[in-house]
């Protein structure tokens, strides 16, 4: 039977591949392949489901079975495109409830628990939709599957990994709290937030820049590429000479964020007015006519955090242009909301529509929001807090939204400029060691850097 034929992918020129999850799709069956099984070797079947999660991404789930061996197996595998940026997921398990915390971990995530030197590396185990719990199930099962020959070959080898095995058996019972680290490069990977729309004091989120392993590793880069950079950089050095592109647009190409047709991204330097130089990045779709903005700060690093707290106090509030660093967090004190840095990404725009951009977020765009993975309760809750951001919009609350950049780079338009405006408050403050380390300036040193040669 074939996987993919011409029926399967568009269904008279009009049904695509992937489909949503969906009650009412009974003519909707996976797809049977016959296939070798690696256990007895004698033939299996093997049923691909391409779909799609709500909200998430496109997904290709995969089930085997032997009826000879009684043999199974299963994965996930993620069909969409590979984020701009990684991602890490740092939780802290402190309760049974915890273990319960569904998770979507590709084939490159790296999985760790500092606390027992514990590793798994990337590309080493398939992508799977499971729970904390199911992954160190995952775990246990991957070092007891050749112990068997171990005890013979080599008893005391087999004696300490039994011995690890048992401690990872342990941290199900949750007898002390323990860390959970999900690093992943493609960006493909979640954690559950159970707090929904509230801030998870026991998950961090963070995004990162790929290093150029990690794109060799995903297939972005080409071996040669790290040296080709360094040769075309010497002999083309007014490429990076900022006064050069500042009157410029620049245009490079890339791949749509949501149907992953090749578009191409808009980049030019803005001055913003009593404030300073930013990069406006735009990309315009042709195949779907999908548009995404993005910012970045175009100085450096200042030598202190801000924090600035806006009081709303008239619907006129919403129309002020607001510039929020990739860096920055955003709260409202009133409604006990906090969201974290890069969550929603780099974005020069009005109060309204950071305050939407919030709402898509953590309602519309959220995966666990529909389908077997949301309760009555969680949906209620959500659906509530979507409310009250609309009511903000529209000025029937009073409240504070406190923009935190620990790197500096946010603004929020004064409408007194050049007098002090009474509703912002702008403060400064030193940065903690930890804000310092997700910056990446604990390890940065631009003096003497010669002597450590």
């Amino acid at each position: 039977m074939s996987v993919i034929s011409e029926d399967n992918v568009r269904g008279e020129g009009t049904e695509n591949l992937f489909k949503e999850i969906s009650a009412d799709g009974a003519d909707w069956q996976p797809t049977e392949i016959e296939s070798l099984c690696m256990n007895c070797y004698k033939n299996g079947m093997t049923r691909l489901l391409l779909t799609k999660i709500p909200f998430f991404k496109e997904v290709i789930i995969s089930s085997f079975s032997c009826a000879h061996c009684d043999w199974s197996n299963t994965e996930i595998q993620s069909a969409g495109r590979i984020q701009d940026q990684g991602v890490c997921y740092t939780l802290k398990v402190k309760t049974k409830q915890d273990l319960d915390r569904e998770v979507v971990k590709s084939d490159s995530a790296t999985t760790r628990i500092p606390e027992l030197d514990f590793e798994i590396p990337p590309f080493t185990q398939k992508g799977a939709l499971s729970t904390i719990e199911g992954l160190l199930d995952r775990a246990v099962s991957g070092l007891e599957q050749d112990q068997t020959v171990r005890r013979v070959a080599d008893p005391e080898v087999a004696g300490k990994i039994d011995e690890f095995i048992q401690k990872l058996r342990q941290l199900k019972e949750v007898e002390s709290e323990f860390t959970l680290v999900i690093e992943d490069p493609s960006g493909n990977s979640f954690v559950e937030n159970p707090k929904a729309p509230q801030k998870d004091d026991a998950l961090t989120v963070s995004r990162f820049k790929r290093t150029m392993q990690q794109d060799m590793q995903l297939g972005l880069r080409a071996d040669g590429d790290l040296e080709e950079a360094a040769e075309e950089e010497e002999e083309d050095p007014a490429a990076n000479d900022i006064d050069a592109m500042r009157d410029e647009v620049l245009a490079f190409n890339t791949n749509c964020p949501e149907c992953n047709a090749p578009a191409a991204t808009n980049m030019k330097l803005v001055q913003i007015p009593h404030f300073k130089e930013v990069i406006i990045m735009a990309t315009n779709c042709d195949s779907c006519g999908h548009r995404t903005n993005e910012v970045k700060s175009g100085g450096g690093t200042e030598e202190m955090g801000t924090k600035i707290t806006l009081h709303l106090t008239d619907v006129s509030d919403m129309t002020r242009d607001v510039l929020k660093s990739e860096t920055c967090s955003v709260a409202i004190p009133e409604l006990e909301f906090e969201l974290g840095m890069a969550a929603v990404g780099g974005k020069f725009t009005t109060l309204e529509g950071l305050l939407k951009d919030i709402k898509d977020l953590i309602i519309s765009k959220n995966p666990f929001m529909c389908g077997d993975s949301c309760t009555a309760d969680r949906q209620q809750k959500l659906n509530a807090f979507g409310d009250k951001i609309d009511k903000i919009m529209a000025g029937e609350m009073d409240v504070h939204v406190v923009l935190d950049d620990p790197a500096g780079n946010s603004y929020v338009q004064n409408v007194y400029a050049p007098d002090p405006d009474p509703e912002i408050t702008i403060e400064k403050y030193t940065r903690t060691f930890e804000q310092n380390e997700d910056l990446g300036l604990n390890d940065m040193k631009t003096e003497g850097y010669q002597e450590d040669k």
